[in-house]
């Protein structure tokens, strides 16, 4: 039986005698032109066609940069044809980057299971787009029966004195929001109960039932739970790290640090997370616990693990069959393991960045994905234990930092002095796709090193090329008929998916792929499932340089773009049967150009953040060596051991990062999470090992990075321990910029958990918070000045000379033009103006430069864009 669904209700056209302004036009979609210093309404009327008693609720995707306040919130129907009227207001927030044509949805929420939504598109005068247009769909749940149970986060007011309450009381507290405290089921109905983090909590909740909990006293703000996705014997030698001298030696390689991985879990018998009897004992300051069944798996490595699932207590594990939580806590602060390798290759001493720092492990990750309602408890949870760093690889789509329960949740963290580090994101090349892009955290990009696992594609022509592959069979040496199924008059379709080869005859072949996103071992799968011995993976002009060096379960080789169209030219020309051999050459060094950014690793400008530069930082993301569950390869099954396994992504960034975070923190106790990350940033290298500018894998090498590629650059440990100079940033700054992104008062509130009025706090315009990285709006006609503070912590007495590498056609004059320290801790200020130097500057470039400061002994750069309105 076919299952109907009850009609939406739908925008119904009235007809006025008089003028009727365009936008008021009762239509089903919604476009304005809008004065930036102005207001505009926009009225439309809904008639019922729906059930005679409905309640919709109303949600706005908000165009970037724009307010859009509808009222009333929801509308309610008490019968068939009767009709509802609303108004939407539209005031200016903050902006940097504007579209001329964002579309929107407006989603109505009913009891049930249609969608209803209205497309909404605003131009705007005199500003310039940047990007694609952003819409999305509301979903809504719209059927017969009662509304659908689903996880919410609830944000509500601390109560006051909460400093003198005990967890038990404030979840005591929160439960009396609810309706009551178990579903028919048995089940309860709070999930977390949250007051570190974030000030509320999660539970089980209907929408009529969320309705009822608006209108109690201390509510601020609900919305469904979204669910997040998952975003080395060589990578610390290639970084610079030495046992004998320099960082690790200056910061005893993290000792004492506890360094807090939100993730998939973690495989406790490895060797990588064995104490080996140098760890020190648990710092004084750690009040965690270890949730293992077996407690005996938590030691002085890996202190402490806890899995949230809902309102169960899961086990920390790591699933075998993902492995992601393991591979970055590994390179975080894995210990040192000899003989590491993968199937044999890239053998060494593999170890964590910070190799001596303690492990706290949240597990809020399944290989289904993260719900944000753990990853808040997970950080809630973390932050009661006493962690100093977190470390989180996984990301969602941007969205306002007041509608971002995972960014609210970090900023409570760094008032807590932790410092954060999270994933760019695997969304690039594409413009504007950086997640995780608020001030307070630490936003890592993605880069390459000069290792290469060499795989060789000897083609039937002579010609031989040059790929990658992390399986190497020893016995493979073999000759097959290279085919590319959906390639030209090839049957099949390209890509290597389980349908690919239908009539496609692959048996005792070599098969080409394109390049399936995130599917590369599963490409081998299918390959080998239809008789084909080996594989070549083709780059894209997208993917560029990059490639991969994946535990493919048959001889493959992965090539660059370059690589990729020799030898689809070499098919499509071959008189006869075209034909390859895959052979392999094991581990090399010294590959150039490096670093590179990583094709994937996500890029900016983005979106909500009011311009400022993200990514921040770059580290090595591509092919990192570090612990595996099982064995890789095409035999998982293998006995139990302490395996490795190659991965990709700025999930293998991040910890990197987190790990000289801890490396930093154990040496300069006192500095604040704003220091740490401006040492990071300042002493980064925006120059490769050769000296040349670094470059980008996307369309393979054919545009030196820029700000909003790699932020600041590849990290630099060898200088990140005396910068020098620092840019500190109070944590009520942070409050204050999100004023000034145009936030009200309610949203403020929200994102910083106890009541705010911007006009009392006051406000700091984006480009004037004391960031490393600086990143202006300009109007050709117009100048701009903007302000920073720099706080010596290198000599006594030091004079830095200032100098500005100009964006093209862009004057930045700084004053003064030296600054001179007398004592350690001393702060200066200077401020910068921007204008045009007069000559043509086209609307919605952005621009870049650099603002250096020298003393001759230290050494800071900091990435500057300007973006022409």
């Amino acid at each position: 039986m076919t299952h109907k669904f009850p009609p939406s209700p739908v925008v119904r056209s009235m007809f006025i005698v008089g003028n009727i302004a365009p936008e008021d036009l009762n239509y089903p979609s919604i476009s304005i032109s809008l004065d930036p210093s102005k207001t505009k309404s926009v009225n439309r009327t809904l008639t019922n066609v729906g059930d005679a008693n409905e309640v919709y609720n109303i949600d706005v995707e908000e165009p970037k940069g724009i307010s859009v306040v509808v009222s009333p919130s929801s509308i309610q129907f008490s019968q068939i044809a009767e009709e509802k009227n609303i108004s939407k207001g539209m005031p200016l927030n903050q902006v940097s980057f504007y579209n001329t044509q964002q579309s929107i949805i407006i989603g109505l929420e009913s009891l049930g299971s249609d969608c209803m939504s209205s497309s909404v598109m605003h131009s705007f005068t005199h500003m310039h787009s940047f990007g694609n247009p952003l819409s999305s769909v509301l979903n809504d749940q719209h059927d017969k029966k009662e509304s659908q149970l689903r996880t919410y986060i609830i944000h509500i007011r601390r109560p006051k004195h909460d400093e003198l309450l005990g967890d038990e009381d404030v979840e005591d507290w929160h439960r009396s929001f609810l309706p009551n405290t178990t579903l028919d089921t048995g089940e309860p109905r709070l999930i977390h109960s949250y007051r570190h983090a974030i000030s509320g909590f999660a539970a089980r909740l209907t929408s009529e039932e969320v309705r009822a909990i608006e209108s109690m006293e201390g509510f601020l703000i609900a919305r469904p739970s979204r669910t997040l996705k998952l975003s080395t014997t060589y990578t610390p030698r290639f970084l610079g790290l030495d046992r004998q001298s320099g960082l690790w030696v200056d910061s005893f390689m993290g000792s004492g640090v506890i360094i807090g991985v939100v993730d998939s879990g973690i495989t406790p018998h490895h060797a990588s997370f064995m104490d080996d009897g140098t760890m020190p004992p648990k710092p004084p300051s750690w009040k965690g616990s270890c949730r293992f069944l077996n407690k005996t798996l938590c030691n002085n490595k890996l202190i402490g693990a806890i899995a949230f699932r809902g309102s169960r207590r899961p086990s920390p594990k790591d699933a075998k069959n993902d492995g992601h939580g393991t591979h970055v806590a590994g390179i975080a602060a894995g210990s040192f393991v000899n003989n590491a390798n993968v199937l044999g290759l890239a053998r060494g001493t593999a170890s964590g960045t910070a190799p001596k720092a303690h492990l706290a492990i949240y597990k809020a990750c399944s290989t289904s994905g993260c719900s944000g309602a753990d990853i808040v408890a997970a950080i809630e949870e973390a932050m009661k234990n006493g962690v100093d760093i977190l470390s989180l690889s996984l990301g969602q789509k941007s969205r306002p930092f007041y509608n971002d329960d995972i960014m609210i949740a970090t900023l409570s963290a760094v008032r807590a002095k932790i410092f954060v580090c999270m994933a760019a994101g695997n969304s690039g090349p594409s413009r504007e796709s950086v997640e995780n892009g608020a001030p307070w955290i630490l936003t890592v990009g993605a880069s390459t090193h000069d290792r290469r696992v060499s795989a060789i594609v000897k083609l039937g022509n002579g010609v031989e090329v040059e790929g990658e592959s992390g399986y190497q069979p020893n016995i493979f040496n073999a000759t097959g008929n290279i085919i590319f199924p959906g390639f030209g008059s090839q049957n099949g379709t390209l890509g290597c998916k389980k349908n690919s080869f239908n009539n496609t005859n692959v048996k005792g072949k070599i098969v080409l792929c394109n390049i399936e996103e995130g599917k590369y071992r599963d490409m081998s799968v299918n390959v080998k499932a239809a008789g084909g011995v080996g594989m070549i993976v083709l780059d894209t002009f997208v993917e560029g340089a990059t490639t991969l060096s994946y535990d493919y379960v048959l001889p493959t080789a992965h090539v660059n773009y370059t690589t990729a169209r020799k030898i689809v030219n070499y098919l499509r020309n071959t008189s006869s049967a075209a034909t390859a051999t895959i052979a392999f050459n094991g581990t090399k060094f010294g590959a150039r150009p490096s670093p590179t950014v990583g094709f994937f690793s996500s890029r900016g400008p983005h979106p909500y953040n009011g311009g400022i530069i993200k990514p921040d930082i770059l580290g090595p993301g591509v092919n990192i060596l570090s612990a595996w569950p099982v064995r890789p390869g095409p035999n998982p099954n293998g006995p139990p051991g302490s395996y490795f396994n190659f991965d990709s992504g700025t999930s293998m960034a991040t910890p990197h990062l987190a790990g000289i975070a801890a490396l930093l923190k154990n040496i300069h106790k006192n500095w604040s999470t704003a220091a740490i990350k401006s040492a990071i940033m300042t002493t980064a290298n925006r120059f490769d090992l050769d000296g040349n500018p670094i470059l980008d894998d996307y369309k393979e090498h054919i545009n030196h990075a820029n700000a909003t590629d790699m932020g600041s650059g590849q990290v630099n440990p060898v200088a990140v321990n005396d910068p020098g100079l620092i840019y500190d940033i109070n944590p009520d700054h942070y409050i204050q910029y999100l004023c000034g992104l145009g936030y009200n008062d309610t949203q403020v509130s929200t994102v910083a958990g106890s009541s705010v009025q911007c006009s009392i706090v006051g406000s700091i315009a984006p480009e004037d918070l004391n960031y490393p990285s600086i990143s202006i709006s300009l109007d050709p006609s117009k100048t701009k000045s903007v302000n920073r503070t720099l706080t010596n912590v290198g000599d006594a007495n030091e004079v830095y000379n200032i100098d500005v590498e100009e964006p093209k056609g862009i004057s930045v004059v700084v004053s003064p033009s030296s600054i001179q320290f007398s004592q350690i801790g001393e702060e200066k200020n200077i401020i910068l103006e921007f204008s045009s130097k007069g000559m043509p500057l086209n609307q919605g470039n952005i621009l870049y430069g650099q603002l250096k400061l020298d003393s001759g002994k230290h050494f800071i750069r900091s990435p500057i864009s300007v973006a022409i309105l």
